[in-house]
């Protein structure tokens, strides 16, 4: 069988992630492109005789050496072995989309557009003459649904007949006489260094006019560096001397100039653009009295779902562990062997497995949110609050927003973020968005203290993390990170139907996570644990007189002003550095055991009150981010500079809020 690599390009919600899903379901993996901290995509598929091997690109605006995503998409598209790269557009957006598509065109790749989302161009009366926007541009044009995978099949026949017969699609560009005829000049120059000839002369040229650093040091170590330099300086001169401009300007006129036309030739469209159904929904959930109470009431909904629908599932797991636990005990008897499994592994990642429902939920409800359109309009509505109390444009909540599901993915968002003041600042206040691995902690403690309020307390708790990471925000960036914030510029996109594919896929990928670490990570946590709450030999399992029982006791007096000063939950809380989800797994190893029919949460009512319980949820909430989080800031900060001034900043928060907190209670009357 024949293979084939192709790319997929686009810019940000064109639907790129919901072809990658629907050509590859569950043939696909995440990792990191090599020597890179951007996420790397892949699948595969078979179609006919091949397989295809699909690469999704980071979704970007344009092919500049502005940020990592840029350089990464643009290198491959270069240097890779890749055969056809297949360019995502939404037909109802083509002159912003069709910008990338230019640059792509430079670059002279091998292109086949898919042209997705007609049916919204046509709803906003945007009729696109395919066959002829083929013909001006070069190369195949194909109309395709992503949501509903029509106009595949014709879309991979195309690839296939364009790998057989690549296009040249620099040549359809015009840029006008003057431009084109000194960009042919430097040409003439760069063809004439062979260690050059890996690259488009074309592009060579357009970037050294633009100034750009990557090609500009590539150019200098070339044998021809100093003639190709000589002649660009010349043909700058003599640009700016005709138009005015600097060549960048010039450059970028050209290519929307081109855009400009080619629009013109293929697309009708009425003179006054009706209102569509997303302006219609964004007058309502944009507003500026009602954007942020709709927000917060979306947040409410979901955390009420959460454990309305998750609370039986979580009850019916537990019980299947409580009932493994007794079949092995049973079965083993009184051992080392039964004590590892029952009272180390079971109690401990069982006790951690068991909210896996609520779990699912989270990240289900988050996914729909995101493929709806609804988050960028979650961060446009924060943006007003974000720049009035701390100077932070809207564009830092959304990277907090994929807080709320792993501090990771939401630390390395922020690469987005052109200021760097900014981007450090947003990194410093994301682990106050309480993760999903924050989730089982909340929920063991609110089952325990709260059943009658569960979503409101969770509501609460996350309202507490949100306004914390504001206050702090405002706080540092009049200290640490003085500056002015940038401008806010972000595209909302259209309303859709999430797709219910892409949905599950999204939503397995995080939980996959989630079960790798409860298998990892929290497994090899909770046998440490174990080991430590059963030595010295002859101590009781899990008493005060083991090893943990000590070390819980020894680092106690730091937690009592906080309400909880007992010695098993300060051991928690040590070990829950590593995890969060470990604070729930070291206690249920430490309260798995006990009185016939003690459970693990009828333990902590003997350590903890209503008052102390809700404290300790705050302190989980706001305390050292885990160690899978700092290790990614060091990656995208180059050192432990950041890393170690966050657990500065995230503990002494935990702490004054805390005690803040448990001693309001104390003198309102709360215990």
């Amino acid at each position: 069988m024949n293979n084939l690599i192709i790319g997929l390009a686009g810019n940000p919600n064109v639907g790129k992630t919901t072809v990658f899903n629907q050509l590859t379901g569950l043939h696909q993996h995440v990792g990191n492109w090599p020597g890179k901290t951007v996420e790397k995509a892949e699948g595969h598929f078979d179609f006919e005789d091949i397989r295809f091997d699909v690469i999704d690109l980071p979704g970007n605006y344009s092919l500049s050496a502005h940020s990592i995503e840029e350089i990464v998409s643009r290198d491959f598209i270069v240097d890779e072995d890749s055969d056809v790269i297949v360019n995502i557009v939404d037909a109802a957006n083509l002159e912003r989309n069709l910008y990338l598509t230019v640059q792509m065109m430079e670059l002279d790749a091998n292109l086949v557009m898919a042209l997705n989302m007609n049916d919204f161009a046509k709803k906003k009366e945007h009729y696109i003459k395919i066959k002829e926007m083929s013909k001006l541009l070069g190369f195949p044009v194909v109309e395709i649904n992503a949501k509903n995978k029509d106009g595949f099949d014709d879309l991979l026949k195309a690839i296939k007949k364009l790998s057989k017969k690549p296009v040249h699609s620099s040549r359809k560009l015009v840029y006008g006489e003057e431009l084109k005829e000194h960009l042919g000049d430097i040409q003439n120059v760069i063809e004439k260094d062979k260690t050059l000839s890996d690259l488009p002369s074309f592009w060579i040229a357009i970037k050294l006019l633009e100034n750009d650093n990557i090609i500009v040091d590539r150019v200098k170590e070339a044998p021809c560096g100093k003639a190709i330099f000589h002649e660009v300086r010349k043909v700058k001169k003599h640009l700016k001397g005709i138009f005015n401009e600097d060549p960048e300007e010039i450059i970028a006129n050209a290519r929307y100039a081109f855009i400009d036309g080619l629009i013109k030739e293929t697309v009708s469209k009425p003179e006054v653009a009706k209102p569509t159904m997303t302006d219609k929904i964004d007058k309502i959930v944009t507003n500026r009295i009602l954007g942020i109470p709709i927000f917060l009431a979306i947040l409410y909904v979901m955390f009420q779902i959460v454990f309305t629908v998750g609370t039986p599932f979580q009850d019916l797991l537990g019980e299947g562990f409580d009932y493994l636990k007794d079949f092995i005990l049973a079965s083993l008897g009184e051992n080392f062997l039964s004590s590892l499994l029952a009272n180390g592994i079971i109690d401990g990642v069982g006790s951690v497995f068991s909210f896996l429902p609520q779990i699912i939920l989270m990240f289900l409800i988050i996914s729909i949110l995101e493929d709806t359109g609804y988050l960028a309009r979650a961060a446009f509505v924060m943006d007003r609050v974000m720049h009035k109390l701390v100077g932070l444009h809207g564009k830092a909540f959304i990277p907090m927003i994929l807080g709320f599901g792993c501090g990771v993915p939401g630390i390395m968002a922020t690469r987005t973020m052109e200021n760097e003041s900014d981007r450090l600042l947003t990194m410093m206040i994301l682990p106050f968005m309480s993760c999903t691995a924050r989730l089982p902690v909340y929920a063991l403690f609110i089952a325990a203290f709260f059943t009658a309020y569960q979503g409101q307390i969770l509501f609460a708790i996350y309202l507490i993390g949100i306004a914390v990471a504001i206050i702090v925000a405002f706080i540092l960036k009049r200290t640490m990170f003085k500056g002015m914030s940038a401008p806010f510029v972000m595209e909302l996109p259209s309303y859709k139907w999430p797709s219910v594919k892409g949905v599950l896929l999204h939503t397995w990928e995080k939980v996959k996570g989630f079960i790798k670490k409860a298998g990892t990570i929290i497994l090899a946590a909770t046998v440490i644990i174990w080991i430590l709450s059963s030595i010295p030999v002859g101590a009781e399992y899990g008493s005060q007189e083991t090893v943990i029982g000590q070390i819980g006791t020894a680092i106690s007096p730091i937690f009592a002003p906080l309400g909880f000063g007992e010695w098993q939950p300060s051991v928690a809380l040590l070990f829950g550095v590593v995890a969060k989800e470990v604070v729930v797994s070291t206690l249920g190893t430490l309260f798995g055991v006990g009185e016939e029919g003690v459970g693990i949460e009828m333990a902590m009512q003997g350590l903890f009150t209503p008052l102390t319980s809700f404290v300790f949820m705050i302190f989980v909430l706001l305390y050292v981010p885990c160690f899978a989080a700092l290790g990614t800031i060091k990656q995208e900060t180059n050192g432990w500079k950041w890393p170690l001034t966050m657990v500065a900043i995230t503990t002494i928060t935990a702490y004054v809020v805390s005690f803040i907190v448990y001693h309001i209670g104390l003198f309102i009357g709360f215990t």
